[in-house]
């Protein structure tokens, strides 16, 4: 049996197409995994593993796709501990975001190693010891996601979720050479997950590629989200009047006018080498002054919301001090000095820091920084844990108290061999405008996948989002068909006519007027013509209510491997089709029909 490691999201579906199957390949990677690993809190028993194999269907676009979770994000099965042993407990459900995903057909394989309480950008402050970076063993991974990148980057799962509050996310990523995609807040439903700062708190993702990255932020975004600081595009507002709002292609960026480095010239001089190629991707790159976003990062650990990491567990913290990790009680504790004044204040504060950004950035479509301005040792940060960790969110403090996304990318390795990161930075719901310039990025400059030393594939751009939902339509709705006005009445332009991935069956359906397919995912099938068509997201509801049963709206895999939203069949529909399959296409079909009625 070949190595999965350092498959991405495509290889493993390539496996299953071709007759691997879950079962065998799933408890392979789980025996090869040593639970005694620091990067890894709790691993699946097979138990586990065979009970989610069993739910499986091959129509779910993550089918089989093994992925870890940072340990302060609820699985049903497994114990939460958020890295502190006394605070562990067994949840009853799912986090949201992991229901999506499993739901989704991906199979969580184990919970990973965090700073305690998510407290800490080091990854050295857990009792089950520090996870050491993939590249060298004595230079920390960074944190306080440090499991959950350091999983992804060794290449034994294509995908894992950390959470970032002030770049968990993203430095752990850029000191490990894979991506780290901090999404809009809210997006994503915190529900399900251990608080650090409840108002700021996103659940993030780990991925080798931006297409998986993105792949992983849809499947979460379409979840269930009952999550009371979660939001929708339009609830919340895209709201191009702020800086950094405006959607579509990211042309002009911003750099930080005289960075700081705090001594480290091996970070200065990657730094420099990859404005030299940024410069040659066809941007423009702006020397800004970032004393405004150095100001709010400054609220996060010197203002009041330090007090919200110490509501999130006072109750424990009450009874069970002497058990955390020193440093992260002796941070928490700072909240005793502040009072419910300060916290107005601080919010008055985080207002106006806002509204200069709005003046200051208004030309700008996003923000080009180090992930890290540093990249220490491990004995380094246990000689200096503060100060240390400080330097380390130079470049990411600010972004959830500013309300904007990030996308954390590689850059290339330093003088010494060890990776290097630099990170996009952009207004709330601009996600995918970020993952559409960190393709392009990618394809300029392309490292190995994390630490795998495997060849980066060709990086997938995204469709940038500019309030619009792609919709994958085979039959009755294509071009010149009886109902693709439903599409052109609404706004929806065709994007393109393309075929699915090779791994679908297509049924004339019995008893339809106008006659209608119905699409099912099937590994004995082939690629069916299909035409891509984008659509405002405003009127995709008002779209969705048109569709009749047996039919519905689900996932479908096109055949560069990227996944839309399209047509799907309910198998009780499918008694009495026809399974035309083998003309290729619903046109081919329409065709037959009129040479066989002369």
């Amino acid at each position: 049996m070949a190595s999965t490691t350092g498959w991405t999201i495509r290889d493993w579906q390539e496996a299953y197409r071709n007759g691997q199957s879950p079962q065998a390949l799933l408890e392979a990677l789980l025996e090869a995994e040593d639970p005694r690993d620091p990067a890894w809190i709790s691993l699946a028993s097979r138990e586990q593993l065979a009970a989610q194999i069993a739910t499986l269907s091959p129509e779910q676009p993550l089918y089989g796709v093994p992925f870890a979770i940072k340990d302060n994000i609820d699985a049903f099965g497994f114990e939460t501990t958020a890295a502190c042993t006394e605070y562990g407990y067994r949840p009853e459900c799912d986090a949201e975001a992991v229901k999506a995903l499993k739901e989704a057909g991906a199979v969580l394989i184990g919970k990973t190693n965090l700073d305690q309480f998510a407290t800490g950008l080091v990854g050295t402050r857990s009792p089950w010891g520090a996870v050491p970076n993939t590249f060298d063993d004595a230079v920390m991974a960074g944190g306080s996601s440090s499991g959950s990148a350091a999983i992804v980057a060794r290449g034994t799962v294509p995908f894992s979720l950390g959470t970032d509050t002030a770049g968990s996310g993203r430095v752990p990523a850029g000191l490990n050479n894979i991506v780290g995609l901090k999404p809009t807040r809210g997006a994503i439903s915190t529900r399900g997950v251990v608080p650090a700062c409840r108002s700021l708190d996103c659940v993030s993702v780990f991925a080798l590629t931006t297409a998986d990255a993105g792949v992983i932020q849809s499947c979460m975004e379409a979840g269930e989200n009952t999550d009371s600081f979660g939001c929708s595009r339009l609830e919340y507002g895209s709201n191009p009047d702020r800086a950094l709002r405006a959607p579509g292609p990211v042309r002009r960026l911003a750099i930080p006018r005289d960075p700081e480095w705090y001594g480290d010239d091996q970070q200065r001089e990657a730094w420099e080498q990859a404005l030299s190629q940024w410069r040659s991707l066809g941007v423009e790159v702006v020397e800004r002054d970032f004393t405004t976003l150095y100001a709010m990062a400054e609220l996060l650990y010197e203002g009041p919301w330090i007090a919200e990491r110490h509501a999130a567990i006072s109750t424990f913290m009450e009874a069970n001090a002497a058990a955390m990790n020193p440093v992260v009680r002796d941070i928490i504790r700072r909240a005793e000095g502040f009072t419910a004044t300060d916290a107005f204040n601080g919010l008055y504060r985080q207002h106006e820091l806002r509204h200069a950004l709005d003046q200051e950035l208004a030309e700008i479509d996003a923000l080009l920084v180090p992930t890290a301005p540093i990249t220490p040792s491990i004995s380094a940060v246990e000689a200096d844990p503060v100060h240390l960790n400080a330097r380390l969110g130079r470049y990411t403090n600010f972004v959830n108290l500013a309300d904007l996304c990030a996308l954390a990318l590689p850059a290339g390795f330093r003088g010494d061999g060890l990776p290097f990161g630099i990170t996009l930075i952009s207004g709330a719901w601009r996600d995918r405008d970020l993952q559409e310039l960190g393709a392009q990025w990618l394809n300029h400059a392309p490292t190995p996948l994390g630490a795998t030393g495997r060849e980066r594939p060709p990086e997938t751009p995204a469709e940038p989002d500019v309030g619009t939902v792609q919709v994958t339509v085979v039959g009755a709705h294509l071009s010149g068909m009886p109902l693709n006005d439903q599409l052109t009445g609404r706004g929806a332009r065709l994007l393109q006519s393309t075929t699915t991935a090779p791994c679908y069956r297509l049924y004339a359906l019995a008893g339809t007027t106008p006659p209608k397919p119905g699409l099912r995912r099937d590994t004995t099938g082939k690629a069916l013509e299909v035409e891509v068509w984008t659509m405002p997201t405003e009127h995709f509801g008002s779209f969705v209510e048109l569709i009749p049963h047996p039919l519905g709206i689900g996932t479908v895999e096109l055949a560069d491997g990227t996944w839309t939203k399209g047509f799907i069949c309910e198998e009780a529909g499918l008694e009495g089709a026809t399974d035309i399959t083998h003309l290729g296409g619903w046109r081919a079909y329409i065709q037959s029909l009129r040479k066989q009625q002369g």
